[in-house]
């Protein structure tokens, strides 16, 4: 959609070719969040310093919140992996919320030859392809600490259960419980950040800058609550992964 100064897309945008490839704008996103991690664990070396007690507290943090919700013994395996969920996915949230962000635009040559402004940057969450990628992530995470502390037979039987027919029903409903997570965690996710940014777009296009500071606030916390949902339910699922029936 696009409006006189204001530029809306759902789908990520086509900013260059390089080798061949389409780089979109949440690609470049992707990358500018990825080097904030490379440039936290730099920091993290500095022992005794601010950021090095900062970071060794919000690891702490999460690591107690994993214990409280599948116990210690558990945590101790998927704490790295919730983690990363929550730490990815809240960075990649608030990265579209920088004030300023939507204005930087980048000409690129669209239909016909056309010259046309897309975004720069963009969210990572905000591209369904992100989250999406994410999802499948996880429910692949989830199958596969089934495999490994059940065994592929006791695994298998959630799902493909033929001792008699109830069984077999209840296995068919797991089996698509399974399949339907992944649209949930894709679009919950892809939804609420993609809607925060239109949201912030079209009240800063309607008036002054300094009337949004409330929706940015909103969206910061939107952002939290997605990405402390998304990991929490991945570890969820993953802990009772590897329970038996």
């Amino acid at each position: 959609m696009k409006m006189e100064g204001l530029h809306i897309s759902l789908k990520a945008e086509e900013v260059f070719h390089l080798f061949g490839y389409s780089v979109t704008n949440s690609m470049l996103a992707t990358v500018a969040v990825t080097m904030f991690f490379i440039i936290v664990v730099v920091l993290f070396q500095f022992r005794g310093s601010t950021a090095y007690a900062f970071i060794r507290g919000t690891v702490a943090a999460l690591y107690n919140f994993s214990e409280s919700i599948v116990g210690e013994k558990k945590a101790q395996i998927f704490f790295p992996l919730f983690a990363t969920f929550f730490l990815y996915i809240i960075f990649s949230n608030w990265f579209g919320l920088i004030p300023g962000l939507g204005g930087v635009f980048w000409n690129t040559a669209g239909e016909g030859g056309h010259s046309e402004s897309v975004h720069l940057l963009r969210a990572p969450t905000a591209d369904l392809n992100t989250t999406l990628a994410l999802a499948l992530f996880s429910v692949f995470a989830a199958q596969y600490y089934g495999f490994k502390y059940l065994g592929p037979k006791v695994q298998l039987s959630k799902f493909f259960d033929f001792s008699n027919p109830v069984n077999f029903f209840v296995g068919i409903l797991e089996l698509i419980s399974e399949v339907s997570k992944i649209l949930s965690f894709s679009f919950r996710l892809f939804g609420n950040v993609f809607a925060g940014e239109v949201l912030l777009l079209v009240i800063g296009f309607l008036i002054p800058l300094a009337a949004t500071t409330p929706f940015l606030i909103l969206e910061l916390f939107v952002g939290f609550i997605q990405a402390l949902v998304f990991a929490m339910l991945s570890l969820v699922f993953i802990s009772l992964a590897v329970d038996h029936h």
